[in-house]
């Protein structure tokens, strides 16, 4: 699952964790998030200790499991309150916090909706931003999946998390909530250290300050896009002029 890896991630990056199906991306969540014990080794999280300092490192960290987590009878609205409520805020934080949500989400009038009854919604991606490299999607209805997985990915943002691990947030999703992730991860990125994992080689390239790439559970090689693309992509380019 996980061979000898080391690797450091950093405050106020997106850290694009890219592999295969199998390669041991999740099985590294996991054990950062203290799903799993590990057999050997360890690693460290703002200066705990995941061996056993799990406690603390959770009242910062957020996460998103590869799979929504959703309780079916609570709205949208009642689980960012349940887990803002859950990291200690108080209730005029939490409800500052839940609106920032919603409105960052695109998912306003979806608030008092049960998360087992959503439904598709008319709508158009925004525009600027880094996220805006794609092309808009426009008059697209959005299926219950996206919506769900939106609100499964804001929950690991609630109260303050200053470390986010977001296990293939994207998998499976339509195009328009595929985009609106992006562009929420990319607002809160400031001031959070977030690790995603993915096996989109675009979401990689799109979101991520630095990229490792991983195989067999082992670190194949780490660094930003460009210095990816510049030691391991295409050898030479060649370029026509068309004359007038």
């Amino acid at each position: 699952a996980v061979d000898g890896l080391s690797l450091d991630f950093y405050e106020g990056q997106i850290t694009s964790f890219l592999g295969h199906n199998g390669a041991g991306k999740t099985t590294t969540m996991s054990i950062l998030t203290g799903l799993l014990p590990p057999t050997s080794g360890t690693a460290y999280i703002q200066g705990w200790d995941i061996r056993s300092d799990m406690d603390s490192i959770r009242r910062t960290m957020g996460t998103c499991p590869q799979h929504n987590v959703l309780f079916d009878i609570l709205t949208v609205e009642e689980h960012i309150w349940f887990y803002g409520r859950l990291k200690g805020l108080s209730e005029q934080q939490v409800r500052a916090e839940t609106e920032q949500l919603l409105r960052d989400t695109g998912l306003p009038h979806k608030r008092r909706e049960q998360t087992r009854s959503l439904s598709g919604a008319w709508g158009a991606a925004g525009r600027g931003g880094p996220a805006a490299r794609l092309p808009a999607v426009t008059g697209m209805a959005i299926p219950a999946g996206g919506m769900q997985r939106k609100l499964s990915v804001a929950i690991a943002f609630v109260g303050g998390s200053r470390v986010v691990l977001l296990d293939e947030p994207t998998a499976g999703v339509d195009p328009y909530s595929r985009r609106s992730i992006w562009e929420l991860l990319l607002k809160y990125r400031r001031g959070r250290t977030i690790v995603l994992s993915t096996h989109y080689m675009d979401e990689a390239d799109l979101l991520g300050d630095r990229v490792a790439i991983v195989a067999r559970g082992r670190l194949c090689c780490c660094g930003s896009p460009l210095f990816l693309k510049t030691r391991l992509g295409t050898g030479y380019y060649l370029t026509l002029v068309k004359r007038e």
